[in-house]
């Protein structure tokens, strides 16, 4: 799982990541009897204001928020006017954005449940502003950003798509990544932020005269970037793979589980709906942008593959009050149309003692991938988003390849 507010083999021209709002013209409002349209946003966190494109659909009392993660739209569940109130609950977030509206302005709070005080948010509507003039130094590409993280790694990605001076970027770590960042270039440095209900990131990043990039994020913590052929030059370490961050302490043990699925009952890995199959057990929560990244992958994984033998069991650790009302856990459920085995295995501090065989396992989401016989045959640590590009299609097909294999197996006793 990225903790953005702490925080993290591309061919040029393939990272699929989209350039920003704030590079795109935007759609210029002439009137102010309703709330909808694109409005520039921020949300302070730290004492630092990230900026963020917000959007507002609808009509009279009924309106949807949504926000983006690039391409990507992360909508409302309904929302509504209350007099000049706006209010926007976001369920599998479980959080709400509620802010008075005042003609050409919005000002109010990001409530985030249980997950910690609100932040403070306010916007105003979006002007038509086309692409920056300024002329850019080119850092498109894919860099590596030495590091000594609390899981281990000795390096992280930093994937960039540049057009002119406006340029999307995601930083990948061996658990996910920030989703997109993006920007332009101003006053010699490029400034990228992101913020889509969750992850908040400002980023500023100055190219620097020997070729590498230096990197403040949330107006703190510092970083260097290096191009990639550099870092291999410089014998900086590669950053982890992700399908050997974590193993089993006993690679010939069956992968055992008992936990409550959301009716109270206890489901374990005996239950006769494994029986010879192949199954991914999935360690997430609804607590987890990284885990909200992956979850339409696995639906589409076991819709197509559940008539030829897949099962997936998602073991959710989520917060205390989750724990006694899951309200979150099942609007994420809903989101996703998860269809597959969900249960409830504890809070996120408890993941070890939860999951003993497993070793190094400290990435929020991480798949263990189990052949017919029981036995993990593949551990895959964390999930690498749209905003990564071609490193979210290399998952998707390395994950992919593996189901396939082992569902060609055949049980020899």
């Amino acid at each position: 799982m990225i903790r953005t507010i702490r925080t993290p083999r591309l061919i040029a021209g393939a990272c699929l990541l989209a350039i920003s709002w704030l590079s795109a013209p935007a759609v210029a409002q002439t009137v102010s009897s309703s709330p909808a349209g694109v409005w520039e946003a921020t949300v302070e966190v730290g004492g630092i204001l990230i900026p963020f494109r917000f959007e507002i659909t609808g009509s009279g009392t009924a309106l949807t928020g949504s926000f983006f993660d690039g391409d990507l739209k992360m909508s409302s569940t309904g929302g509504r006017l209350e007099g000049t109130t706006i209010v926007l609950p976001f369920d599998s977030y479980e959080s709400t954005v509620e802010a008075a509206w005042s003609g050409d302005s919005l000002t109010g709070k990001y409530d985030r449940g249980t997950r910690g005080a609100p932040y403070p948010f306010s916007a105003k509507r979006a002007s038509a502003s086309g692409q920056s003039n300024a002329q850019a130094p080119s850092i498109d590409g894919l860099w590596t950003i030495p590091t000594d993280s609390s899981k281990g790694e000795s390096a992280w990605r930093f994937i960039v798509r540049q057009s002119g001076a406006n340029v999307s970027a995601a930083i990948l770590r061996v658990d996910g990544d920030t989703g997109n960042v993006s920007g332009s270039y101003k006053d010699g440095k490029f400034v990228l932020s992101h913020f889509s209900g969750a992850r908040p990131l400002l980023l500023e990043v100055t190219p620097a005269a020997d070729g590498t990039l230096n990197i403040v994020q949330n107006g703190r913590t510092t970083m260097v970037a290096v191009r990639e052929r550099e870092a291999r030059a410089r014998n900086i370490p590669e950053p982890t793979d992700p399908s050997k961050h974590t193993r089993m302490k006993d690679p010939s043990a069956r992968f055992t589980f008992s936990f409550p699925n959301l009716d109270g009952r206890t489901v374990t890995e005996a239950d006769p709906k494994f029986k010879n199959k192949v199954v991914l057990v999935n360690i997430g929560g609804s607590w987890c942008p990284n885990c909200h990244d992956e979850a339409p992958f696995l639906g589409e994984l076991y819709r197509k593959y559940r008539s030829q033998g897949l099962e997936i069991v998602l073991l959710s650790f989520e917060e205390a009050a989750q724990l006694s009302k899951p309200s979150r856990l099942k609007a994420f459920i809903k989101r996703y149309n998860i269809e597959f085995t969900v249960l409830v295995a504890g809070e996120p501090g408890q993941l070890n003692e939860k999951v003993p065989q497993a070793e190094n396992l400290n990435a929020f989401p991480t798949t263990f991938i189990l052949g017919r016989d029981g036995r993990v045959r593949g551990v895959h640590a964390g999930f690498a988003s749209p905003a990564a590009g071609a490193f979210h299609e290399q998952t998707k097909k390395e994950i992919s390849a593996e189901v396939e294999h082992l569902l060609a197996e055949r049980m020899t006793n």
